[in-house]
């Protein structure tokens, strides 16, 4: 009998045995090569999870009970199948104590940001001293320049201030987040692109070494001529 198609009436149980059944140790070993943290990993890729979640469909309480199984497939599911409009910052909160990956942290920043949160996370995420937390308020910034488009500019230049605090921060997963939320607000418009690039040109001007680097690096993106085209373009539509 062939196994049944994933559908929204599955229990988290009943979702986690099915993960459990597509298990691949070499997916494994892959994913560690990237930095992914796979101590809970079934190796089971994104690619797969997507086409899953929209099987299963939204449903919070599910998502809730994924989340807390620990299994990195599991809380990726989560994520993708948590109903934004239902995600408190106290649930977000409780998430950020078990960031332990990147790719957790950057799933989550774009469910944060679908669920109107970022003016009560980023401030808080920027401020707490664990790495991954941490990060996690860049990656709501650079996912919520991109996803939020609705908010005027000043918003989103409004974050500009916890980059230049925080570029000093040389701790791989932070600073690299940092330069992505700095690139991402310079790309999101003419009126972002300039206080941006200003930054990053003062950041690439620093004594700090990793301020340094993250604002050489953004400079040389924002100032590149496919990205000054692009805004161009886009500003005369």
């Amino acid at each position: 009998m062939a196994p049944a198609e994933p559908s929204p009436d599955w229990s988290a149980e009943r979702t986690i045995d099915y993960l459990r059944s597509l298990r691949s140790p070499e997916n494994i070993a892959g994913m560690a090569r990237y930095g992914i943290e796979t101590s809970s990993a079934l190796g089971i890729s994104n690619a797969v999870l997507h086409p899953l979640a929209r099987k299963l469909k939204r449903d919070h309480q599910r998502a809730a009970e994924l989340w807390a199984s620990g299994i990195r497939e599991a809380r990726m599911l989560a994520m993708y199948s948590d109903d934004p409009k239902q995600v408190t910052v106290e649930q977000a909160l409780a998430m950020a104590d078990d960031f332990a990956s990147w790719e957790i942290v950057d799933e989550a920043a774009d469910l944060f940001c679908a669920s109107d949160l970022a003016d009560e996370l980023i401030p808080e995420f920027a401020a707490d001293e664990r790495e991954f937390v941490r990060r996690a308020a860049f990656a709501m910034m650079a996912s919520g320049t991109v996803h939020l488009k609705k908010r005027p500019d000043t918003d989103i230049l409004a974050w500009l201030p916890l980059i230049e605090k925080h570029a000093t921060d040389e701790r791989n997963f932070v600073r690299k987040a940092v330069n992505w939320a700095l690139r991402n607000i310079g790309k999101r418009s003419l009126a972002c692109h300039g206080p941006a690039l200003a930054l990053a040109e003062r950041l690439a001007a620093s004594d700090n070494r990793t301020a340094r680097w993250i604002g050489k690096d953004a400079v040389k993106e924002l100032s590149a001529e496919k990205t000054l085209e692009r805004l161009n373009r886009k500003a005369r539509k």
